[in-house]
């Protein structure tokens, strides 16, 4: 048994937490409220902050909405790196800038800890199943020594190279997304203002070439209006911001990805932003004065 910390504990945390807890860890546990009754039921143990989280536990895991977030949780009055000795890893599960994660790492290895980016992609659903794919960036021996525990919360686990790595893969995993997203917005609203039903069309283009998750899954959110996030449009904004950041230090154009942002930005305009990704079809029918089927 390990002693483990998990820090965040929202729609995607408190289930990968709950994983851990259920394979037999002592787990320490903390969060910006109050920690799921579910989890302390179970066998968590809540702390009153993530210094304490640190002091008690070896391996840290954090899940958290954005940069300045992973940053307070750290650096912050009461923060992770107060508690944390030498030998003691880091696990970065939240979706942040890359930048920022190499200098986070740096500031954590002068204390002679390790420290991975690791963050996730699968949503709520993969959440919940333990069938994230999780994309680490950092050094070989502190991911073979945390690959058993992010096994228990995910099945496709990849060391993609230094740290920073793990966090420009899930970059580069929300560019796909969003644009795949878009396509299946526009290819449905297309069917559905031509007069074609666009259920029976999405069904058509499920046995073709055009078939993908994001077609299956979101596509069907579409058309039965289900957006109850589970993964909200706020939320991929900031990934977008992220990749349109570093195209700008890298020097590159993302015209497909600018595009998409600006998708999110009409939505997040209309007050949006706490639906699920998915809605983004919404800025397209706001544009064509048509709805893929009705709310």
């Amino acid at each position: 048994m390990s002693k483990l910390g998990f820090i965040g504990l929202g729609i995607m945390g408190a289930p990968m937490a709950g994983h851990l807890i259920k394979a037999g860890h002592q787990v320490f546990l903390t969060t910006r409220s109050q920690v799921p009754a579910e989890l302390t039921a179970a066998g968590g143990v809540a702390c009153a902050s993530a210094q304490e989280v640190a002091e008690r536990a070896d391996i840290i895991f954090m899940m958290l909405p954005d940069t300045p977030d992973v940053a307070k949780v750290l650096f912050g009055d009461k923060g992770l790196v107060r508690g944390l000795s030498a030998g003691k890893t880091v696990v970065d599960m939240s979706s942040i800038s890359p930048i920022d994660t190499k200098t986070f790492a740096k500031k954590v290895n002068a204390l002679g800890a390790d420290y991975l980016d690791a963050p996730v992609s699968g949503g709520e659903v993969g959440a919940k199943a333990a069938s994230l794919t999780i994309m680490v960036g950092g050094p070989e021996a502190a991911f073979e020594r945390v690959k058993p525990l992010l096994e228990l919360m995910g099945k496709n686990i990849t060391l993609v190279g230094a740290n920073g790595d793990g966090q420009t893969c899930k970059v580069a995993n929300q560019i796909i997304v969003a644009l795949n997203i878009a396509a299946v917005g526009e290819a449905l609203l297309f069917a559905s203002k031509a007069g074609a039903d666009p259920a029976k069309v999405r069904q058509a283009l499920m046995g073709g070439f055009a078939s993908s998750r994001i077609l299956e899954v979101h596509g069907e959110r579409m058309i039965k209006r289900t957006f109850n996030p589970g993964f909200r449009i706020k939320l991929h904004q900031k990934d977008l911001g992220l990749a349109m950041q570093g195209a700008r230090e890298l020097g590159l154009a993302l015209p497909q990805t600018a595009g998409a942002a600006q998708l999110m930005q009409v939505c997040a305009a209309n007050g949006l932003a706490e639906l699920d990704h998915s809605a983004l079809v919404k800025a397209l029918e706001l544009m064509g004065n048509h709805a893929v089927a009705a709310d």
